[in-house]
């Protein structure tokens, strides 16, 4: 009996990291996945902006998220209507007239930029920590047939977010000095 409902126990929690794992993955891809797929350059390129204005953008606090710039939307698609829209945080605060290719994603429009890498690097990482702690405290559980201790994982947690903005750093300046370059 007691077998019975220690191989219970361990298929609850096989079935909590499978399900825990899906339920992060699919928050990626509601949230800040469709937007990180534009900045990163993934598909061919949506349009052209014709920047009218460039100025620094601000959160809902108030704090600088980098420079937003709103033009004159030309898509490459015919039967796409032309419309005003924002180029989100742009890679350079561009002139009056700059045409800037652009991908687009939720009404937006997005390039290669270090600062929005940053940001939505970042976001992706803050996101997808919690989310693998917890898989992995209900693999290690799944593994041993008991409830392990959390202290370690929580730690790990910690350790994790602290990495996801590091990292997103890094690679936002990479991104920056990349396409500064080049």
């Amino acid at each position: 009996m007691r077998a019975a409902v220690r191989r219970l126990g361990q298929g609850a929690a096989g079935a909590g990291v499978v399900v825990t794992l899906a339920v992060a993955g699919w928050l990626v891809w509601l949230l800040p996945g469709p937007q990180m797929a534009a900045v990163l350059g993934f598909g061919p390129v949506d349009g052209v902006v014709t920047i009218h204005r460039c100025y620094e953008a601000t959160d809902a606090e108030g704090y600088a998220t980098g420079t937003d710039c709103t033009g004159w939307y030309t898509p490459r698609r015919s039967g796409e209507p032309e419309r005003e829209i924002v180029l989100d945080t742009a890679g350079d605060d561009y002139r009056f007239g700059t045409h800037v290719e652009v991908r687009t994603a939720r009404g937006r429009a997005y390039e290669l930029s270090g600062s929005a890498v940053f940001n939505l690097g970042t976001a992706t990482g803050l996101l997808l920590v919690p989310f693998l702690t917890l898989a992995s405290w209900l693999f290690s559980c799944a593994r041993h047939g008991r409830v392990e201790d959390g202290e370690l994982y929580f730690l790990a947690a910690m350790g994790g977010l602290l990495a996801a903005i590091v990292l997103g750093a890094l690679a936002g300046m990479v991104v920056g000095i990349g396409t500064f370059v080049f």
